[in-house]
């Protein structure tokens, strides 16, 4: 996951979105791509971390912006695979940016490793997120950890599933933090999760940010990669997230997951230090945190 430039994202909710007019048949076989791909390339990456120790590593953006081999085993892999299905279709990938331009109206949106530095380490904290749009936004996404054998899917006007051990799962994240305090909406119960941008000037001015929220919260995860939060907070794990500097690849398929698990998405505005960003909360939780952290 590179931090380096922002996405722009739509203020959305459960509704459908633009260009909705794609039919499910189309929209199921796109998804269906896009989980070989996520599948295919988890595998690949847990094969290497279960053999250890990735030799090519070098830095993005900042010296804390890593790249590995990894990482770019993993990005031609999936575009291989997509390109040699749907030859016509773009592809954007996060260590090659917009490798090809689309003639079909569809282009593929993929984070081949989020959660590089986990992997690095040997944190078992990471995935891989596909995604393919139209000029109406995405139309299908997936988002593979294979550390856990779960898989996060959504199309548009379709349902957000998880499919795990446990079987498959309808996604609609979770309403436990919004009554709190005589019956009044509230944050003193929300597990909030969030990520820190690689400069150091802006983790400054979000070490601030965080000083107003943590008192506020029930508390704080951190945990390293963007697509997993969003999974996480549309399967109920976390009541919200929240982030600054993430780019498409991080959160193309992310968001469509929980517009679809019926939460909000919100673009924070670029403010002074901080960089633009996404905001994923219920309705309930979106207003009270934005005010916080926005």
């Amino acid at each position: 996951m590179d931090r380096g430039a922002p996405a722009r994202l739509r203020v959305s909710a459960a509704g459908a979105a633009p260009g909705e007019e794609r039919d499910a048949a189309e929209r199921s076989a796109l998804l269906e791509l896009a989980v070989e791909a996520a599948r295919m390339a988890g595998d690949l990456l847990a094969l290497r971390a279960r053999e250890g120790g990735e030799l090519g590593v070098a830095s993005k953006s900042t010296p804390t912006d890593l790249v590995s081999e990894a990482d770019l085993a993993s990005e031609r892999a999936i575009r291989e695979l997509l390109l040699g299905r749907r030859p016509e279709d773009g592809f954007v990938g996060e260590e090659q940016g917009a490798s090809k331009a689309s003639q079909s109206g569809l282009s593929w949106v993929v984070d081949p490793l989020d959660g590089t530095i986990n992997f690095l380490f040997g944190i078992p904290h990471w995935c891989v997120s596909v995604a393919v749009r139209d000029a109406g936004g995405v139309l299908a996404g997936a988002i593979y950890d294979p550390n856990r054998a779960e898989l996060f899917t959504a199309t548009r006007g379709g349902a957000a599933q998880r499919d795990g051990a446990d079987g498959r799962r309808a996604l609609a994240g979770r309403e436990r933090a919004v009554v709190a305090d005589g019956g009044e909406v509230g944050l003193s119960s929300a597990m909030v999760a969030t990520g820190l941008y690689y400069d150091a000037r802006v983790r400054a001015a979000q070490a601030e940010v965080l000083s107003r929220l943590v008192p506020r919260v029930r508390d704080i995860r951190r945990f390293g990669s963007a697509a997993l939060d969003m999974a996480w907070t549309a399967a109920g794990r976390y009541d919200a997230y929240f982030e600054r500097g993430v780019k498409q690849w991080d959160i193309a398929a992310g968001e469509l997951i929980c517009r679809r698990a019926g939460l909000e998405v919100h673009e924070l505005p670029e403010h002074e230090q901080l960089p633009p960003g996404v905001l994923v909360a219920s309705p309930a939780l979106a207003g009270a945190l934005l005010e916080l952290v926005a």
